[in-house]
């Protein structure tokens, strides 16, 4: 297993004490070791069951999709030349074929000057290559026609395997089977899939100042929200969470603690006692359990965090403001995680938006500030950072429709100019 000093040692400019916040991303996910590549982790579920979950092996398509040329649209097959289309086309009805019907004998050729009434999703008959929409056609009886303007050789045909070849590969290793991959899979009659299986992460907050929820308040305490944040985050990120509780600033419970994480779960993340003068009794033992190290972050939230291995398992030591251990999640477990989950990780989707005033922003650090997301009469996006952007205000986090992103050497944003917006609907 690389080591996190091996990882540093190739970095341009790496300082511990202001750590760029790519830098990090890169270390997080150069410590993960992806799940799916070992027998137990596979397990086969049914497809509606497999809804957002990655895919262990190739799907390779049996069949092509569709299996056979067919219609488009419910109007007339017929068969079209380039020399046709310069004058309206009157047609014979020979036939009716509707979706789901089978043939049955021979499929004679359309002879010229016919067609065939034919309802969408239905084999087009031998000799036809085209589809005429009903609406766009006059008919009279037994006879259509159609007018110039509506005819285009292969109009309104699927071809087969189109879609699909036999032999393709239809889906690959590491997808995430979201609604339109499952019906994909559907399509090629599949009823159950490999699929990697969740990742288990073990979670705890630390600090002998924190409590349980439900708890009678005391002085000089607080309750415990990031559990509920992280479990949260973790079940829609797509994690089994093994929820520790709160261990109070106790070297032998904390040893313990990270010790039985590190050997139940494929994660474990803490929050709190990362900061400087915080607990130092938790950087001295987690540095002696395993390869950790503790970084100050180049960003605002979320400055202080120990990242590293402990038995060979990826640790994450978030920061232990509420908010803060949200913009860390999403900025470097999150894609930690999706590298674990056996997926390739991605960017969070960015939505560019206008700033509404000035956004003061220093530089040498990358910032993420709440803001409300609205639209303005000329159709474009509005960010407008909230008053309160405390790494404790968690209702500030209630309140933001986004995050405006920062980049590490930008300054000040000045009132109308373009910002880079985290929408939060999705991921939190």
């Amino acid at each position: 297993m690389t080591t996190v000093a091996q990882i540093t040692d190739a970095l341009q400019g790496y300082d511990p004490q202001s750590v760029k916040v790519d830098d990090v991303v890169h270390i997080a996910q150069s410590l993960v070791k992806p799940l799916g590549n070992l027998p137990q982790d596979i397990e086969v579920l049914k497809l509606h069951a497999a809804a957002y979950r990655v895919l262990a092996q190739d799907v390779v398509s049996p069949t092509n999709v569709p299996a056979v040329d067919n219609s488009a649209m419910d109007g007339y097959a017929f068969c079209l030349n380039a020399g046709q289309v310069s004058q309206d086309l009157a047609l014979t009805v020979s036939g009716l074929r509707l979706a789901g019907q089978p043939i049955t004998g021979d499929d004679p050729t359309l002879q010229a000057g016919h067609c065939v009434h034919i309802m969408t999703g239905a084999p087009m008959p031998k000799g036809s290559n085209t589809v005429v929409p009903s609406e766009l056609v006059q008919r009279d009886g037994d006879r259509v026609v159609v007018q110039a303007a509506h005819l285009q050789p292969g109009d309104n045909r699927r071809l087969a395997g189109e879609d699909l070849a036999q032999g393709s590969v239809a889906l690959k290793k590491g997808q995430v089977l979201h609604a339109a991959a499952l019906g994909l899979l559907a399509s090629l009659g599949m009823a159950t899939v490999g699929v990697v299986r969740k990742p288990v992460v073990a979670y705890f907050s630390t600090g002998s100042e924190v409590q349980d929820v439900g708890l009678p308040p005391k002085a000089g305490v607080i309750y415990d929200s990031n559990r509920a944040v992280m479990c949260a985050m973790l079940a829609s990120w797509g994690a089994t969470v093994l929820d520790m509780g709160v261990i109070p600033d106790d070297p032998v419970q904390l040893e313990q603690a990270f010790e039985q994480a590190a050997t139940t779960a494929d994660m474990v993340i803490s929050s709190g006692g990362v900061s400087v003068g915080e607990a130092d009794h938790t950087k001295a033992m987690m540095k002696r359990l395993g390869d950790v190290v503790f970084w100050r972050i180049a960003m605002r939230p979320g400055r202080p965090m120990a990242v590293g291995l402990i038995n060979d398992t990826p640790v994450f030591g978030l920061p232990g403001n509420p908010v803060a251990v949200m913009v860390t999640f999403l900025a470097f477990v999150r894609p930690a995680l999706q590298r674990l989950m056996g997926t390739t990780p991605s960017a969070l989707p960015v939505l560019r938006a206008k700033a509404s005033a000035d956004i003061r922003k220093r530089g040498g650090r990358t910032e993420y500030q709440r803001a409300s997301i609205e639209r303005n009469d000329q159709g474009d996006y509005v960010a407008t950072v909230l008053p309160n952007q405390g790494s404790g205000v968690l209702s500030g986090m209630v309140q933001a429709q986004g995050l405006v992103v920062l980049s590490h050497d930008s300054g000040t944003v000045s009132a109308g100019d373009w910002v880079d917006v985290w929408m939060l609907d999705r991921f939190i």
